[in-house]
Parts: C-alpha cells; sequence; structure tokens
C-alpha cells in the first residue's frame, strides 16, 4: 500500500476553500464588510506570492469562528459546502481518487486550511484521512488558537513525519499532487511528485525537474 498524499486547494478542488469561506462570511453579513474582504484578499495574494505570514493569517482566519457554538457553525458549513464548494469539485479529480483507491494507496490530503472547514470535504472526497491546520476547541467552543505546527510549507513536511511515524507508515512509492510552490518542501519528499494546474514558480520547477503535470480542470 503506497501513499497517495494530496493538496486541497486549487488541486482536488477548483479553487481555495479559505478564501471561499471568508466570502460566504462576507456574504451573509457574518463579518465587517470592507476590513475583513481588504486582509482575506491580501491573504490570500500573500499565499499566491509564496509569502504568506502563517501565523498572522491563521488569527484571522480563526476569529469568526469564536463568535458561534458549535451547532450553529455546523448549520452554516452545510450551506458553505451546497453553495461554495460543490460547485467547484472537479470531476477528474475524483477519478484520480478512484484510481488511487483501486489500487489500494492510502488517500491523505493534507492541507493548511484548518480542520473545520476542510475535513467535511475530505469526508465528501472520501479520502481515509486528512491533516490539516486544527483550530483548538475549549469547553465546546473555538478559541481562536490552533493546535501544534500550521500544516504549510515545511510545516506540511513534520505534519507527515509525525502522522508516519504515529500510524506506522513510510514514503516508500509515495505520490504528492499539488497546484503550489508553497508545497515544494513536500514535494521533494515523495516518490512520485505531481505538478496539478501549478503556479508558475511550480510549474518552472516541474519542468526542469521532469515531474509529471496534470490539468485536472479539464472535462472527464
Amino acid at each position: 500500500m503506497a501513499l497517495a498524499i494530496f493538496d486541497l486547494d486549487n488541486t482536488l478542488i477548483n479553487g481555495d476553500s479559505d478564501h471561499s469561506w471568508g466570502e460566504f462570511l462576507l456574504q451573509r453579513k457574518l463579518v465587517d464588510e470592507q476590513q475583513y474582504r481588504r486582509q482575506n484578499d491580501q491573504f490570500y495574494q500573500d499565499y499566491q506570492q509564496a509569502k504568506l505570514d502563517i501565523g498572522a493569517y491563521l488569527q484571522f482566519a480563526l476569529q469568526p469562528l469564536t463568535q458561534y457554538s458549535p451547532a450553529e457553525l455546523a448549520e452554516l458549513h452545510q450551506d458553505f459546502m451546497r453553495e461554495h464548494i460543490e460547485p467547484i469539485m472537479l470531476p477528474k479529480a475524483q477519478q484520480l481518487l478512484a484510481e488511487h483507491r483501486a489500487r489500494g494507496d492510502y488517500l491523505l490530503i493534507i492541507t493548511a486550511t484548518n480542520g473545520f472547514i476542510t475535513r467535511p470535504i475530505a469526508e465528501r472526497l472520501g479520502v481515509d484521512e486528512i491533516l490539516a491546520t486544527d483550530p483548538e476547541l475549549k469547553d465546546g467552543r473555538y478559541t481562536g488558537n490552533y493546535i501544534g505546527t500550521p500544516c504549510f510549507g515545511a510545516g506540511k513536511v513534520s505534519n507527515l513525519n509525525l502522522w508516519l511515524e504515529q500510524h506506522n507508515k513510510s514514503l516508500a512509492g509515495s505520490y504528492f499532487y499539488s497546484d503550489s510552490i508553497n508545497d515544494l518542501p513536500l514535494l521533494e519528499q515523495v516518490c512520485h511528485p505531481v505538478a496539478v494546474n501549478p503556479d508558475e514558480p511550480l510549474a518552472a520547477i516541474a519542468s526542469e525537474r521532469d515531474w509529471p503535470i496534470l490539468d485536472l480542470r479539464e472535462p472527464a
């Protein structure tokens, strides 16, 4: 059994779930229109330019979760899935997952986006496990803090290594699919790195190193 590891945003789905959650909050008028939109867009631009301050971003992204009960958040997330995530599901991505599943591979999503947003998406995609940046819960409420090392950049490698040790698994024969130069540290660790609709810096590296480049946005 080999590990088939996948980034989520702009890889298995045709968009960024973190940024889309912010847009959803804006549409529902649950956050300040001007200030939140400006910050949400700026952080997304920083991510695309590989200069994101992940600590500052998580402080921003997790704060709205503190305002609502788990029941209220669960209802909001159901609406978010229906309105924002289902429309950006990629048939070719689901086909790729099915191919690895049929081989008997272990399907693992690893994402910087927090687990509140991404765990239901991973369940919808039918993967075996997800590693995400997990928000902290105390007395049944989100605190606005996160647990452990953010699952971002080199943090994806450290989180994965810890998971491999805990589950007695290895990277022998492993795959990792990603769109982003931010994921280069992990792409360099696996046996089969694959660029999926890559950003320009990752596309250049993939071409230099003869890594496969996939387009999962084409019709299946």
